[in-house]
């Protein structure tokens, strides 16, 4: 029976939801010279593959991480944290895996480091992102400002004119309020005019939702 045989649908869930999340750092270094190589399963956990340092200097670790102990989200301040700080493991917690370093991280001993204002922004934009109809996509554009804020520009198909609509992304995931921004957009309490961005027709202020 291989390993694609013996993986529950709850670890196959858990297994995307973490490659979706980490497919960011391809292109951005985890931490200063750690970069992301890859995603594997593992029965009841996820591998992520890192290398460390850069040309000759470099080496691959493989980290693995229990399924039912840390939700995608929190995995990549989880590696921020292993990564800058000396740790020590236990002989049963090392191994060797295909050239590469494993280690068993043991996820409720250790405290993630703060997601950065881009992470924060990227969970946003990736979860509002998705075309569903190509035709008449919602999110179509975003922006960084102040203090800590995000700015998306959305559009309605049932509705003319382009909305921006701000957010504060600090702290964990809102997940309820990314999935309430389509309803919200129709709320006057929320509603401001657009006087110094010419991108959008108005202003939907989430700040404080």
């Amino acid at each position: 029976m291989g390993l694609a045989d013996r993986a529950e649908p709850e670890d196959r869930e858990q297994q995307a939801a973490v490659t979706r999340r980490l497919l960011y750092h391809l292109n951005a270094p985890i931490t200063d010279h750690c970069h992301l190589r890859g995603v594997l399963p593992a029965p009841g956990a996820v591998r992520v593959a890192v290398r460390v340092g850069d040309d000759e200097d470099s080496r691959d670790l493989l980290y693995e991480i229990p399924d039912d102990t840390v939700t995608p989200y929190w995995i990549p301040g989880l590696l921020r944290t292993v990564l800058t700080g000396p740790r020590t493991y236990g002989s049963g917690d090392v191994d060797e895996v295909m050239g590469m370093t494993l280690i068993r991280l043991r996820p409720e001993e250790i405290t993630p480091d703060p997601e950065p204002e881009q992470g924060r922004a990227l969970t946003f934009v990736h979860a509002l992102s998705d075309p569903g109809d190509v035709e008449d996509p919602f999110l179509i554009g975003f922006l960084m400002h102040g203090d800590g804020l995000l700015r998306l520009y959305v559009q309605r198909p049932d509705r003319p004119g382009i909305v921006g609509v701000d957010v504060r992304p600090a702290g964990t995931p809102h997940t309820a309020l990314i999935a309430s921004v389509p309803s919200l957009l129709g709320e006057e309490q929320y509603r401001r005019p657009a006087p110094d961005d010419p991108h959008c027709d108005l202003l939907v202020d989430l700040t404080g939702w």
